[in-house]
């Protein structure tokens, strides 16, 4: 089941009444760009059970007469289409009824800034962590990503995204910036983790915080890496640790991802710990996927749940909109990879999203 609605640009409440006559009802919501809001929500037959949600829609055009340099992939999807998309998946799907109306509330609003594992992946299998964000959250919050593959902080700037993002904050807005894996990758005079990295964020806390809004700093998801010990290693050389500088130096909050990460995959050890990433068997009609950079559905749902391990230390009013049942997770401790099965939505690719 879908549905989609033009809407201006804005944030939406969506409620959702779920619940069958006929079954025991199982659906998972997905909103805008496969932005996963529910998942595996369980109705007894003939009951019914109400969720509101907030829903983030954008545009490309910023309000001044620029407009956001969007990817070729990224044109005509759900997250820069001007309407309002929403998926109702799972087998035992049931739907009782959804209204959609402007929110007229002030929720906090987190606005992700960052590469390919925070994005809204197009299209199965890939999931980027921000996609599975939303759905870890009351109706207090809501989650706004502008991540994309393959950027940089350099390159987020200059295809207008902050400016983009920089235009829709308000005082109060709490803003996630996790760069480092393309980063890593730039070449030239004075380029380094230390140096240009370095000093591109400065510039971001910088232009945030003329804004009113209040960024948070975020290190590098780990990508998975075991050495012959069976121990995980680190392959961002500097880029986590000049994070980790900048947000002491300008007393920014840190989100220690890079690190809550190897925590997770060294307690799953080097062979489970696949499964939170695209390993994938080749098919008569598909080539085999081996990707240790981007996540699975799996994949995303855990590291999304690492981001929030450190909010009731480090962001305190975030940790207070948390579901209880998705609260208080620890990286040594994940979730069973049964546990969570997030039905596939029908957009799907074999192509791997850029960046690595």
């Amino acid at each position: 089941m879908s549905a989609e609605v033009d809407v201006p640009e804005g944030v939406y409440l969506v409620t959702v009444v779920y619940g069958a006559d006929d079954i025991d009802s199982v659906t998972t919501m997905k909103a805008e760009l496969r932005r996963v809001c529910e998942v595996n929500l369980r109705v007894p037959r003939g009951g019914s059970l109400r969720r509101t949600y907030r829903v983030s829609v954008h545009v490309p055009e910023i309000g001044d007469g620029r407009k956001v340099g969007l990817k070729s992939r990224e044109v005509g999807t759900a997250s820069w289409d001007g309407k309002l998309s929403l998926e109702f998946l799972g087998a035992a799907a049931r739907v009782r009824s959804v209204t959609v109306e402007k929110d007229a509330g002030r929720p906090l609003c987190v606005r992700m800034l960052g590469d390919s594992t925070m994005t809204d992946s197009t299209s199965e299998p890939y999931y980027g962590w921000g996609q599975a964000f939303p759905a870890l959250f009351d109706d207090g919050v809501v989650v706004d990503n502008h991540a994309e593959s393959g950027l940089t902080l350099k390159s987020f700037e200059g295809s207008r995204r902050l400016a983009k993002v920089l235009a829709l904050t308000v005082p109060g807005d709490f803003l996630f910036i996790q760069f480092g894996h393309n980063d890593q990758k730039e070449k030239g005079d004075g380029v380094g983790a230390f140096t240009s990295y370095a000093e591109r964020l400065r510039q971001y806390v910088k232009a945030i915080r003329e804004k009113g809004g209040r960024p948070v700093i975020v290190t590098s998801v780990a990508r998975r890496r075991f050495d012959d010990q069976g121990k995980v290693f680190e392959s961002l050389g500097d880029f986590p640790e000049a994070a980790r500088r900048v947000a002491k130096e300008l007393g920014v909050p840190l989100l220690d991802l890079n690190e809550a990460s190897k925590k997770m995959y060294q307690a799953m050890g080097a062979e489970p710990s696949k499964a939170v990433f695209l390993h994938i068997p080749a098919t008569a009609k598909k080539s085999a996927i081996a990707d240790d950079t981007h996540f699975s559905s799996f994949g995303a749902f855990e590291v999304a749940r690492c981001a929030s391990s450190q909010f009731a230390e480090v962001l305190p009013e975030l940790a207070k909109h948390l579901r209880p049942e998705l609260a208080g997770f620890d990286p040594a401790r994940p979730d069973a990879r049964a546990a969570v099965a997030i039905p596939a939505s029908r957009s799907q690719s074999v192509v791997k999203p850029d960046g690595n």
